[in-house]
Protein backbone atom coordinates (compact mmCIF):
# COMPACT_ATOMS: atom_id res chain seq x y z
CA UNK A 1 0.00 0.00 0.00
CA UNK A 2 1.56 3.35 -1.18
CA UNK A 3 2.02 5.76 1.64
CA UNK A 4 -0.09 8.70 2.41
CA UNK A 5 1.77 11.83 1.20
CA UNK A 6 1.47 14.05 3.97
CA UNK A 7 -0.74 17.23 3.95
CA UNK A 8 0.54 21.01 3.93
CA UNK A 9 1.08 22.28 6.84
CA UNK A 10 -1.32 26.01 7.25
CA UNK A 11 -0.34 28.73 9.98
CA UNK A 12 -2.34 31.25 11.24
CA UNK A 13 -0.84 34.34 13.21
CA UNK A 14 -2.18 37.12 14.57
CA UNK A 15 -0.75 41.24 14.74
CA UNK A 16 -2.11 43.89 15.79
CA UNK A 17 -5.63 43.62 14.91
CA UNK A 18 -9.00 43.21 15.44
CA UNK A 19 -8.93 39.17 14.49
CA UNK A 20 -12.17 39.82 11.60
CA UNK A 21 -9.86 38.43 8.63
CA UNK A 22 -9.10 35.19 10.80
CA UNK A 23 -13.09 34.91 12.01
CA UNK A 24 -13.51 35.00 7.80
CA UNK A 25 -11.60 31.67 7.25
CA UNK A 26 -14.11 30.09 10.10
CA UNK A 27 -17.11 31.77 8.41
CA UNK A 28 -16.18 29.96 5.13
CA UNK A 29 -18.88 26.94 6.34
CA UNK A 30 -19.70 25.36 3.25
CA UNK A 31 -15.72 25.30 1.90
CA UNK A 32 -14.26 24.51 5.86
CA UNK A 33 -13.99 21.39 5.63
CA UNK A 34 -12.64 20.78 2.50
CA UNK A 35 -9.85 23.44 3.25
CA UNK A 36 -9.29 20.91 6.85
CA UNK A 37 -9.28 18.37 4.58
CA UNK A 38 -7.28 19.38 1.96
CA UNK A 39 -4.60 20.97 4.41
CA UNK A 40 -2.69 20.22 8.45
CA UNK A 41 -3.96 23.15 10.39
CA UNK A 42 -1.13 23.41 12.71
CA UNK A 43 -1.18 26.52 14.39
CA UNK A 44 -4.45 28.71 14.86
CA UNK A 45 -5.17 30.03 17.75
CA UNK A 46 -8.29 31.68 16.81
CA UNK A 47 -9.58 28.17 16.14
CA UNK A 48 -7.76 25.70 18.43
CA UNK A 49 -5.15 25.77 21.69
CA UNK A 50 -3.21 22.02 19.97
CA UNK A 51 -0.19 23.53 18.02
CA UNK A 52 2.00 21.59 15.99
CA UNK A 53 5.88 22.97 16.08
CA UNK A 54 8.42 23.24 13.47
CA UNK A 55 7.68 24.85 9.58
CA UNK A 56 5.00 25.46 7.94
CA UNK A 57 3.74 25.52 4.22
CA UNK A 58 1.43 28.45 4.40
CA UNK A 59 1.14 31.29 6.42
CA UNK A 60 -1.88 33.34 6.97
CA UNK A 61 -0.92 36.74 8.61
CA UNK A 62 -3.42 39.02 9.99
CA UNK A 63 -2.22 42.50 11.38
CA UNK A 64 0.41 45.19 11.70
CA UNK A 65 3.54 45.65 13.41
CA UNK A 66 2.53 47.97 16.03
CA UNK A 67 5.23 47.02 18.81
CA UNK A 68 9.51 46.12 18.76
CA UNK A 69 8.13 42.22 20.12
CA UNK A 70 5.82 42.05 16.51
CA UNK A 71 8.81 43.89 14.94
CA UNK A 72 11.11 40.53 16.10
CA UNK A 73 8.51 37.97 15.65
CA UNK A 74 7.30 38.38 12.31
CA UNK A 75 10.93 37.58 11.33
CA UNK A 76 10.87 34.29 12.96
CA UNK A 77 7.66 33.90 11.23
CA UNK A 78 8.97 34.42 7.76
CA UNK A 79 12.28 32.04 8.67
CA UNK A 80 9.46 29.19 9.58
CA UNK A 81 7.07 30.13 6.39
CA UNK A 82 7.82 28.79 2.77
CA UNK A 83 5.25 30.63 1.42
CA UNK A 84 3.66 34.04 3.75
CA UNK A 85 0.44 35.21 2.42
CA UNK A 86 -1.07 38.99 4.56
CA UNK A 87 -4.66 39.04 5.38
CA UNK A 88 -6.32 42.73 5.39
CA UNK A 89 -6.06 46.05 5.80
CA UNK A 90 -3.81 45.87 8.64
CA UNK A 91 -1.19 43.24 7.32
CA UNK A 92 -1.04 45.00 3.91
CA UNK A 93 -1.10 49.00 4.79
CA UNK A 94 -1.49 49.00 8.56
CA UNK A 95 -4.73 49.22 9.08
CA UNK A 96 -7.12 52.41 10.90
CA UNK A 97 -4.32 52.08 13.85
CA UNK A 98 -1.84 53.83 11.50
CA UNK A 99 -3.66 56.98 12.00
CA UNK A 100 -1.16 57.29 14.68
CA UNK A 101 1.62 57.48 11.51
CA UNK A 102 0.57 60.90 11.31
CA UNK A 103 0.39 62.35 14.95
CA UNK A 104 2.21 61.73 18.10
CA UNK A 105 0.96 58.26 19.74
CA UNK A 106 1.84 59.64 23.03
CA UNK A 107 -1.19 61.69 22.45
CA UNK A 108 -3.28 59.20 21.78
CA UNK A 109 -2.39 57.02 24.47
CA UNK A 110 -2.80 59.57 27.04
CA UNK A 111 -6.37 59.89 26.15
CA UNK A 112 -7.54 56.12 25.85
CA UNK A 113 -5.50 54.49 28.54
CA UNK A 114 -5.71 55.30 32.06
CA UNK A 115 -1.78 53.96 33.01
CA UNK A 116 -0.01 55.50 29.52
CA UNK A 117 3.40 54.63 31.09
CA UNK A 118 2.39 51.01 30.92
CA UNK A 119 1.71 50.90 27.50
CA UNK A 120 5.21 49.97 25.34
CA UNK A 121 4.19 50.69 21.69
CA UNK A 122 5.70 51.94 18.48
CA UNK A 123 5.50 55.44 16.98
CA UNK A 124 4.13 53.81 14.04
CA UNK A 125 1.54 51.15 13.01
CA UNK A 126 3.29 49.85 9.40
CA UNK A 127 2.83 46.86 7.09
CA UNK A 128 4.24 43.19 7.47
CA UNK A 129 5.61 44.31 4.00
CA UNK A 130 7.60 46.83 5.61
CA UNK A 131 9.68 44.34 7.48
CA UNK A 132 9.76 40.84 5.74
CA UNK A 133 9.16 39.49 2.22
CA UNK A 134 5.83 38.42 1.37
CA UNK A 135 4.64 36.07 -1.56
CA UNK A 136 0.96 38.02 -1.50
CA UNK A 137 -1.12 40.19 -0.13
CA UNK A 138 -5.29 39.83 0.03
CA UNK A 139 -6.52 43.04 0.61
CA UNK A 140 -10.18 43.95 2.50
CA UNK A 141 -11.55 45.05 6.09
CA UNK A 142 -12.82 42.07 6.38
CA UNK A 143 -10.98 40.50 3.37
CA UNK A 144 -13.33 37.80 1.27
CA UNK A 145 -13.62 34.87 2.59
CA UNK A 146 -14.13 34.08 -1.78
CA UNK A 147 -10.69 35.58 -2.37
CA UNK A 148 -9.69 33.86 0.76
CA UNK A 149 -10.56 30.34 -0.57
CA UNK A 150 -9.37 31.05 -3.72
CA UNK A 151 -5.48 32.34 -2.06
CA UNK A 152 -5.59 28.87 -0.31
CA UNK A 153 -6.58 26.52 -3.12
CA UNK A 154 -4.45 28.34 -5.51
CA UNK A 155 -1.58 27.17 -2.99
CA UNK A 156 -2.61 23.34 -3.15
CA UNK A 157 -2.17 23.45 -6.84
CA UNK A 158 1.03 26.21 -7.15
CA UNK A 159 -0.61 28.77 -8.96
CA UNK A 160 -0.87 32.82 -8.18
CA UNK A 161 -3.92 33.84 -7.27
CA UNK A 162 -6.60 35.26 -9.41
CA UNK A 163 -7.98 38.53 -7.41
CA UNK A 164 -9.77 41.04 -9.82
CA UNK A 165 -7.20 44.27 -9.70
CA UNK A 166 -10.25 46.07 -11.20
CA UNK A 167 -12.10 49.14 -9.16
CA UNK A 168 -15.47 48.21 -7.38
CA UNK A 169 -16.95 50.69 -10.07
CA UNK A 170 -16.61 47.59 -12.31
CA UNK A 171 -18.07 45.51 -9.57
CA UNK A 172 -21.16 47.93 -9.33
CA UNK A 173 -21.48 47.73 -13.62
CA UNK A 174 -21.55 44.25 -13.29
CA UNK A 175 -24.36 44.03 -10.68
CA UNK A 176 -26.50 46.82 -12.32
CA UNK A 177 -25.74 49.53 -9.82
CA UNK A 178 -26.90 53.20 -10.79
CA UNK A 179 -24.00 55.28 -10.05
CA UNK A 180 -24.26 56.80 -6.43
CA UNK A 181 -22.00 59.75 -7.52
CA UNK A 182 -23.95 60.59 -10.33
CA UNK A 183 -27.47 59.46 -9.43
CA UNK A 184 -27.61 60.66 -5.45
CA UNK A 185 -24.54 63.34 -5.57
CA UNK A 186 -23.08 60.69 -2.48
CA UNK A 187 -19.17 60.48 -1.84
CA UNK A 188 -17.61 57.27 -3.23
CA UNK A 189 -14.17 56.54 -3.25
CA UNK A 190 -15.47 53.24 -5.45
CA UNK A 191 -13.39 54.44 -8.65
CA UNK A 192 -10.17 54.25 -6.91
CA UNK A 193 -10.73 51.30 -4.45
CA UNK A 194 -9.59 47.60 -5.33
CA UNK A 195 -12.67 45.25 -6.05
CA UNK A 196 -13.91 42.31 -3.32
CA UNK A 197 -16.59 43.35 -1.24
CA UNK A 198 -18.87 42.90 -4.52
CA UNK A 199 -19.71 46.64 -3.98
CA UNK A 200 -21.68 46.34 -0.87
CA UNK A 201 -21.93 49.93 -0.11
CA UNK A 202 -23.32 51.62 -3.26
CA UNK A 203 -25.21 48.38 -3.79
CA UNK A 204 -27.22 49.67 -0.65
CA UNK A 205 -26.93 53.32 -2.63
CA UNK A 206 -23.68 54.36 -0.27
CA UNK A 207 -20.81 55.37 -1.08
CA UNK A 208 -17.87 53.01 -1.21
CA UNK A 209 -15.40 53.49 1.98
CA UNK A 210 -12.39 52.27 0.26
CA UNK A 211 -11.87 48.65 2.60
CA UNK A 212 -10.02 47.04 0.34
CA UNK A 213 -7.83 50.06 -0.76
CA UNK A 214 -6.55 51.48 -3.18
CA UNK A 215 -6.61 49.25 -6.69
CA UNK A 216 -4.09 49.42 -9.35
CA UNK A 217 -2.64 52.29 -10.82
CA UNK A 218 -5.73 54.89 -9.06
CA UNK A 219 -6.01 58.48 -10.25
CA UNK A 220 -7.10 59.83 -6.70
CA UNK A 221 -6.14 63.33 -7.90
CA UNK A 222 -9.15 63.39 -10.40
CA UNK A 223 -11.48 61.29 -8.22
CA UNK A 224 -10.98 64.20 -5.52
CA UNK A 225 -11.77 67.11 -8.28
CA UNK A 226 -15.23 65.39 -8.08
CA UNK A 227 -15.45 65.41 -4.74
CA UNK A 228 -15.08 68.58 -4.47
CA UNK A 229 -17.73 69.30 -6.67
CA UNK A 230 -20.11 67.81 -5.07
CA UNK A 231 -18.85 70.16 -2.60
CA UNK A 232 -16.74 68.18 -0.15
CA UNK A 233 -13.89 70.97 1.30
CA UNK A 234 -10.43 70.14 2.04
CA UNK A 235 -10.44 68.80 5.40
CA UNK A 236 -13.59 66.39 4.61
CA UNK A 237 -11.41 65.06 1.09
CA UNK A 238 -8.51 64.31 3.56
CA UNK A 239 -11.05 62.49 5.98
CA UNK A 240 -12.44 60.15 3.41
CA UNK A 241 -9.27 58.74 2.39
CA UNK A 242 -8.30 58.60 5.98
CA UNK A 243 -9.57 55.31 7.22
CA UNK A 244 -8.86 51.20 6.64
CA UNK A 245 -6.29 52.22 4.11
CA UNK A 246 -4.78 55.48 5.62
CA UNK A 247 -1.41 54.36 5.07
CA UNK A 248 -1.79 52.51 1.70
CA UNK A 249 0.73 54.97 0.02
CA UNK A 250 -2.33 56.73 -2.58
CA UNK A 251 -4.29 57.08 -0.36
CA UNK A 252 -1.45 58.02 1.89
CA UNK A 253 -0.26 60.80 -0.34
CA UNK A 254 -3.18 62.19 -1.81
CA UNK A 255 -4.85 62.73 2.20
CA UNK A 256 -1.43 64.96 2.52
CA UNK A 257 -2.40 66.43 -0.04
CA UNK A 258 -5.05 67.83 1.19
CA UNK A 259 -3.73 68.95 4.74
Amino acid sequence: MAERKPRPRLAVWKFASCDGCQLSLLDCEDELLAVAGAVDIAYFPEATRGTVAGRYDLSLVEGSITTAHDAERIHDVRRRSRVLVTIGACATSGGIQALRNFADVKDYTSVVYARPDYIHTLATSTPIADHVPVDFELRGCPISKRQLIEVVAAFLVGRRPVTPPHSVCVECKLKGNVCVMVAHGAPCIGPVTHTGCDALCPSFNRGCFGCFGPKETPNTKALSGQLAELGMDSRAIKRIYSTFNVNAEAFREESKRHG
